[in-house]
């Protein structure tokens, strides 16, 4: 099992990265848009992997840091959740609001969350909720920031700009187009 990959980003897509390794051969890893944009073709990237053996594929799934790779293995063991799912689930939140969400019984916030429904989100919390714990409690995102990072990203931001746009915005605004409007803001700067 390949379980970490390091070598130069020589493509990178919406979806993957190619890393060539030093033995001259190239892997092809999924990973979160988050991750993508670290890495930069022509530049040494390092990625924790994760490999998904079927019967018709090899798959690798890649991630930043042990953290993400981990929170990815527990998403699995759900019933229903498969790798691509898992992916798209960290793609949308941070591992330490997912902990938080889970941690708290908050479905409402994991449904939010493309493709995450009201029953798989019950799941979710009911199997990992004594797996997880809120580790570092940080800026929790509430159902307010998902529905504003979803709107900054119809309009062509991408999840970590939008993201960074709310995090600067005054806490003490909590109205959901309030966040839009300054967040915009912060991005037309």
């Amino acid at each position: 099992m390949i379980s970490y990959i390091s070598g130069i980003v020589i493509h990178k897509d919406l979806k993957y990265a190619v890393i060539q390794t030093s033995g001259g051969v190239g892997y092809k890893v999924f990973s979160t848009t988050d991750t993508l944009v670290n890495l930069h073709e022509g530049n040494p990237g390092t990625l924790w992997v994760y490999t998904a053996v079927r019967e018709n594929s090899i798959d690798l799934y890649g991630f930043k840091d042990m953290e993400t790779l981990d929170f990815f293995e527990l998403l699995l063991t759900i019933s229903g959740i498969g790798p691509k799912s898992a992916l798209g689930i960290l793609g949308a939140a941070s591992v330490s609001a997912l902990r938080e969400a889970v941690s708290t019984g908050e479905t409402a916030y994991l449904t939010k969350i493309s493709g995450v429904g009201k029953k798989v989100a019950e799941k979710i919390v009911l199997e990992l909720k004594g797996k997880v714990g809120i580790e570092k409690i940080g800026a929790f995102e509430s159902s307010g920031d998902i529905d504003a990072i979803e709107a900054l990203k119809s309009l062509g931001y991408t999840h970590k700009e939008a993201k960074d746009a709310l995090e600067q915005i005054p806490k003490d605004i909590t109205d959901t187009a309030e966040k839009i409007k300054s967040a915009l803001k912060n991005l037309s700067r």
